[in-house]
């Protein structure tokens, strides 16, 4: 049986009071991070697993998607042009997909490894853009809003609400004499 809890916060200066259970608040954010973790990670694994494979061959790249898959008109078009072919943009693509993602799935430095895979779903966005703010920033499938800002969101409410805390390793971590005695590690746990 669920337990009715009562929240009483302040969102943009006004007052906020309402009722949930926190047993079935529990069970979503545990699965809202492991499922975010799942898809963080397999998107860096599968590009991890084909840079470590020793064929140079089938090496995966953000070059092909960044000079051949940014729509035309995206306002960053230059940047994008600018970072394809850069060892350390692959680099920093695949191992901060795969990392955040098992992070997230283990529940360990859930805060830090949620707003970075919100950083990259943000520039994800800004890669999918199809024009500049005075065309409303249009993306393949709408205007403003696309899965990568979901994600984003959701990666940002999962680093909010604590979510490593649940069934995760933070709760153990922040136990730990070093982060006891070092309070500002408790900003990338949670």
């Amino acid at each position: 049986m669920a337990t009715q809890d009562r929240l009483e916060t302040e969102i943009f200066g006004r007052g906020v009071t309402f009722e949930y259970s926190e047993h079935w608040v529990g069970y979503s954010m545990f699965l809202m991070r492991v499922v975010m973790g799942w898809v963080l990670f397999q998107g860096g694994v599968t590009k991890l697993v084909t840079y470590l494979d020793g064929d140079p061959a089938n090496d995966w790249t953000a070059a092909g998607f960044l000079q051949n898959a940014v729509p035309e008109g995206n306002p960053f078009g230059g940047l994008w042009m600018d970072m394809a072919g850069s060892p350390l943009i692959d680099m920093l693509n695949m191992w901060g997909l795969t990392l955040a993602g098992a992070a997230l799935i283990l529940g360990a430095f859930v805060r830090f490894s949620a707003f970075w895979g919100a950083i990259m779903m943000l520039f994800y966005w800004a890669a999918a853009l199809e024009g500049g703010l005075m065309a409303g920033l249009p993306l393949a499938h709408g205007w403003v809003v696309d899965d990568h800002i979901v994600y984003a969101v959701l990666l940002f409410g999962l680093g909010a609400f604590g979510a490593g805390r649940i069934l995760g390793l933070d709760a153990r971590i922040e136990r730990l004499d070093v982060v006891q005695n070092n309070s500002w590690l408790k900003y990338l746990l949670g």
